[in-house]
């Protein structure tokens, strides 16, 4: 009977960790698009002008999109929770510093340091969640509930930033995360257990960590400049350069010294690698989809940011209640690749109909059925990601396979978005040149990037189809996941054995 109690408070305990540690996540995420909606009222506020103003976001996604694979490492070796504390109090004390700004360089200084904070805590959440639930069914449903914050997230936040920034001031969007930030940290420590890491001296690859890092920064650095420069540019192709050279030394480094910061061994399992490079690929059709949908909702359609955020709210609704009330059953089901496959491919559809949205777009008739459908798409398809994402990764990995599932987000959302968006610039600018009105040109461009989007879209079908492996859920026993001599043979989680 008392063991009954004890294992009954233990499972209690785990999920409100996991609602902790997500609430922790959605804090992070909205910050992107809290801020994308509150852009004109800090222009106005602090004077910016309309080249510098992509450093507030800039400033944030550099270090953001660059330490990640660092963090998650981190928490490996010195403790995922330690990590995840040290990382939110520096987002929540740089989330203040935001708040307070007063001049554009405070702003975007404060910004940096949020985005090495919000690196620090986010690199290393779906690797605790993954090893606090080892059973299949809890961990479908746990994935459900993190993939639903990670994708859903920037949804939200259009509808938030559109709230708060008319009905208060754009200081408040930073100044939510105080409490929030607080309370999570008073939370977590309450709730998630402190295990020690495996120790520095098992990967503490400080000249390799100096390499990653370096290349991640000045790649993000380049594609978010891709806009202004030009792709053909000569500091566009010498940066490009010195990134890739950076990351091809990484990868040597990795290979070849005893105690890599990275083992290469993940990426032996298709899965693991295929399940990054197809989440890559849809992240930056969806990311796409948020950015220029708002842009046209508010440049063609004349919405305002409440109405934005208000037209975006029916998908985050559906991503919801599937992340949230059937992931964990389709993927117990059918396995996480069968689940996965048609999510991608309701994704490849509401892309191909945004492509259509005229200039006189009705809600009801042309929005609202690709809002739903990508819902469903995403919804139903990013659990399954994650839980494939996650399946070449040992106890003493998980860190780093999470880092890696966020990086390859986060990086391919940005390289997404810098394709797109300056691809529909170009075709714009063209159109309006040509003498086509300002309304029609704006759309025709919002087209060309959703077409482009769907062509990503449609790759991550093919990887989904021919390179991730088939997966059924089977009676594995209880436990953390062991390793195999080649992760490519072994099970992915002990949720699953392979089928093919």
């Amino acid at each position: 009977m008392t063991t009954a109690i004890a294992e009954q408070n233990n499972d209690r305990t785990r999920w409100l960790a996991l609602y902790v540690l997500c609430t922790g996540m959605l804090m992070i995420v909205l910050d992107a698009t809290i801020v994308n909606v509150a852009l004109p009222s800090i222009q106005d506020s602090l004077g910016f002008s309309q080249s510098k103003l992509a450093w507030v976001i800039n400033a944030y996604m550099i270090p953001f999109g660059g330490l990640l694979l660092l963090a998650g490492r981190l928490g490996d070796l010195v403790g995922q929770r330690r990590i995840f504390l040290v990382g939110l109090t520096i987002f929540t004390c740089a989330s203040l510093l935001c708040a307070a700004s007063q001049s554009q360089e405070m702003l975007i200084g404060a910004r940096f340091v949020q985005g090495v904070g919000g690196a620090l805590a986010s690199a290393v959440i779906l690797g605790m969640i993954v090893t606090m639930f080892p059973e299949p069914a809890h961990q479908a449903k746990a994935l459900g509930v993190f993939g639903f914050v990670a994708s859903a997230g920037g949804s939200i936040g259009l509808l938030l930033g559109g709230i708060i920034t008319e009905a208060i001031s754009w200081h408040w969007i930073f100044l939510i995360n105080l409490p929030i930030g607080v309370l999570v940290a008073y939370l977590a420590t309450r709730l998630v257990e402190a295990k020690e890491g495996i120790g520095l001296h098992e990967g503490a690859d400080f000249p390799g960590a100096a390499l990653i890092t370096a290349a991640l920064m000045i790649g993000v650095f380049t594609i978010l400049q891709v806009s202004e420069w030009g792709w053909v540019d000569s500091k566009t192709l010498a940066l490009s350069a010195v990134s890739a050279a950076l990351l091809a030394a990484f990868i040597y480094r990795q290979a070849t010294i005893s105690n890599p910061l990275m083992p290469l061994r993940l990426f032996r399992s298709r899965n693991v690698a295929g399940a990054n490079v197809l989440q890559a690929l849809l992240v930056a059709g969806m990311f796409g989809m948020f950015f220029l949908g708002a842009l046209y909702l508010q440049r063609v359609l004349h919405y305002s940011t409440l109405e934005v955020g208000l037209a975006f709210l029916p998908t985050t609704l559906v991503m919801g209640t599937l992340s949230l009330g059937f992931s964990e059953k389709l993927i117990m089901r059918f396995g996480p690749r069968k689940t996965l496959i048609p999510g991608v491919c309701l994704t490849v559809v509401a892309l191909l109909l945004f492509a259509r949205t005229p200039v006189d777009g009705n809600y009801l008739i042309d929005l609202l059925p690709p809002f739903l459908l990508i819902g469903v798409g995403m919804g139903s398809a990013f659990p399954a990601i994650m839980t494939l994402a996650m399946s070449g990764a040992t106890p003493e990995d998980a860190g780093l396979a999470s880092g890696l599932v966020n990086t390859s987000m986060q990086v391919g959302g940005a390289i997404g978005l810098a394709v797109l968006a300056t691809l529909s610039t170009q075709r714009t600018q063209h159109l309006v040149d040509s003498g086509v009105s300002n309304a029609s040109a704006l759309t025709s461009g919002y087209h060309l990037a959703y077409l482009v989007g769907a062509g990503l879209a449609a790759v991550a079908v093919g990887i989904a189809v021919f390179v991730l492996r088939d997966v059924a859920p089977a009676g594995a026993p209880h436990g953390a996941p062991a390793p195999e001599p080649e992760l490519e043979e072994r099970a992915p989680e002990p949720a699953y054995s392979d089928a093919g």
